[in-house]
């Protein structure tokens, strides 16, 4: 049976000085232990143990959720299992938000997902960025190691309307630049439960 995450997520919230209502938590615990049940027979994830899976899951939609426009339209490319994507859709249901997801069993796992959550807001494409490249309809593009660094703000930038924003989340890559991006914020943080260092990077699209 799959562990509760619930306190283990609540413990990565304070991390960054967050809390979580009651109905995200219970979604999100949903998700998590969705996302076990699923691990044990599909690899979907690199997660090793319960705080691993958390911060994996969690931790860069937490340190981005209070960053976002509130009512923004926001896709993730390459969501995988819903990480940053459905995360921040599961912390701020006021975004309009896009998940991309091309392989089979990763789209299976979050429509199941969302269909049990009844999140019918949430948009789920089975279809690479590149897909929807030059189509400036989003308000926020976020992606997590899909594509270099480089790659993702050529395709990024392609993605959001004018005066839109990108965010490059990065490891030990340094930020990436293009004449059409202006960085707007740049900030370290450390996933709380396993101590990953990470840096999230702003652009201002023009």
């Amino acid at each position: 049976m799959a562990a509760k995450l619930g306190p283990l997520v609540d413990g990565a919230a304070s991390g960054f000085t967050a809390s979580i209502d009651p109905k995200s938590l219970s979604a999100i615990e949903i998700w998590l232990e969705r996302l076990q049940e699923w691990n044990a027979r599909i690899d979907l994830t690199a997660a090793r143990s319960d705080a691993e899976l958390v911060d994996l899951m969690m931790a860069d939609a937490l340190a981005l959720a209070g960053h976002i426009p509130r009512g923004a339209k926001l896709v993730d490319v390459g969501t995988g299992a819903g990480a940053p994507g459905l995360a921040l859709a599961l912390l701020r249901p006021d975004l309009a938000t896009t998940l991309l997801e091309p392989l089979g069993k990763r789209a299976s796992f979050l429509r199941t997902v969302i269909g049990t959550l009844q999140r019918t807001d949430i948009v789920l494409e089975a279809k690479r960025g590149d897909a929807f490249a030059g189509r400036r309809s989003w308000d926020v593009a976020i992606s997590r190691a899909t594509l270099e660094p480089q790659a993702w703000l050529e395709l990024a930038t392609t993605l959001v309307r004018p005066g839109g924003e990108v965010w490059a989340l990065l490891a030990k890559d340094a930020p990436p630049a293009h004449p059409r991006a202006v960085v707007e914020r740049d900030f370290a943080y450390a996933w709380p439960l396993t101590g990953a260092q990470r840096r999230a990077v702003l652009y201002r699209v023009t």
